[in-house]
């Protein structure tokens, strides 16, 4: 019998204080539904994702109070839990999952003790998506191994027969592994061209009915999933990976919007002008703060005092420009536009005012590094600002005004 079934006179068991936080927390179940997971907060649930802390609070719940007897809390809190050992016992655990539901749901009592056990209504709402996931762990795997190969199909007519052997006629099975698979696949636009032409028209309802709106569902939740890494704040913000992610939100949404016609107040219409106010909400501070940056980073220091060489705002300062190049690659999938041009119009004039005085400190005292420090980042910013060119122009304007000695 499961365990759940071993407690007549307990629907549910007593909560018990949350555990302190520990490598289980990176990986609900052992990693064997990452594939799905996506990080808070959310504004819009998806069928085919479970937020990441909703997982952990089913985590939490399944293996402490449903199946202490067969997976060891301790193991579970020391990482020693491999996804293979897990995997042998989840014809068990999705036992008691199922049995545990069952029980929970049995009277309202039930329920809003299972709810105050997960933290949420939300965890609670998760942990059918859970179960599904978990039931179809295995197809998960080929499903993110579908994505990488999609990349690969050269034919448009080749890439129509792969989506269509996708369970179209199984919505939430479909759900999960598009989600799978779209964490893969590089460009977007392509599987919305392939599924117009299979569908035989652009519009919501024609898509949907063809049996591919958890694709549409999975490409707007992967959209949504960059909103946690869009947060530039302070000089030492990881950069790359807000320009990375602000790359792969805008290949999703103009993938959609490029090529889709939207009913005017439907949910796919509404999800996508939210994530617009959300990632322009998220970058617009960053924008304002590039020109003051650059000055900052890049003016000497007042008459009298000793001129020193500020990093941090060298670092915000080329970070801001480079940020500024990728929002106007993505500009289309904002609503930035008058914050952006007059960050790039300003940005630019304070470089070349910079560099020009700059310029003429090093011709008067060559052998000044830190001057020679601030040009050296002023031409870095003006070749991702500018050009390439211009900034090898100023690299021999640098060096001819270090020769006049």
């Amino acid at each position: 019998m499961s365990q759940a079934a071993n407690h007549p006179d307990e629907t549910v068991p007593v909560a018990r204080p949350a555990a302190r936080v520990t490598r289980a927390a990176v990986s609900p179940f052992a990693g064997l539904i990452d594939a799905v997971m996506v990080e808070g907060p959310v504004s819009f649930l998806f069928p085919g994702s479970v937020v990441r802390s909703s997982a952990q609070a089913g985590w939490t719940w399944v293996y402490r109070d449903l199946c202490n007897d067969i997976i060891s809390g301790d193991d579970v809190a020391a990482g020693l839990l491999t996804p293979a050992a897990l995997d042998a016992l989840l014809p068990q655990v999705m036992t008691r999952i199922k049995e545990g539901l069952s029980v929970a749901d049995a009277d309202q009592d039930s329920r809003q003790r299972l709810r105050a056990m997960l933290g949420s209504d939300e965890a609670r709402d998760a942990l059918p998506v859970i179960l599904a996931a978990l039931r179809a762990r295995h197809l998960l795997a080929k499903a993110k191994a579908f994505g990488k190969a999609v990349n690969t199909i050269g034919e448009d007519s080749a890439l129509g027969v792969a989506l269509q052997s996708m369970p179209l006629q199984d919505p939430p099975l479909a759900a999960l592994l598009f989600h799978a698979a779209m964490g893969q696949i590089v460009n977007p636009t392509r599987l919305i061209t392939t599924i117009i032409k299979l569908s035989g028209g652009a519009g919501e309802t024609v898509i949907a009915r063809a049996g591919f709106g958890p694709l549409v569902d999975a490409m707007l939740s992967h959209a949504q999933n960059q909103l946690h890494l869009l947060q530039p704040g302070g000089p030492f913000a990881d950069i790359d990976l807000i320009c990375r992610a602000l790359d792969r939100y805008h290949r999703l949404v103009r993938a959609l919007t490029g090529y889709m016609e939207f009913e005017r107040g439907s949910r796919w219409a509404n999800v996508m002008s939210t994530l617009t106010r959300q990632v322009s909400e998220r970058i617009e501070p960053r924008l304002r703060e590039i020109v003051p940056d650059i000055n900052y980073a890049l003016r000497r220091g007042r008459e009298g005092t000793i001129d020193r060489l500020d990093n941090d705002r060298i670092l915000a300062a080329i970070n801001g420009v480079y940020l500024l190049a990728t929002v106007r690659d993505c500009r289309d999938s904002m609503a930035l536009n008058a914050t952006f041009d007059q960050a790039w119009s300003q940005s630019g004039e304070a470089l070349e005012t910079q560099l020009q005085r700059n310029l003429d400190l090093l011709r008067a005292n060559p052998s000044d590094q830190i001057i020679g420090a601030r040009i050296d980042a002023s031409i870095k910013m003006a070749e991702v600002r500018f050009n390439p060119e211009y900034a090898e122009t100023l690299r021999r304007a640098r060096a001819s005004a270090e020769r006049r000695l």
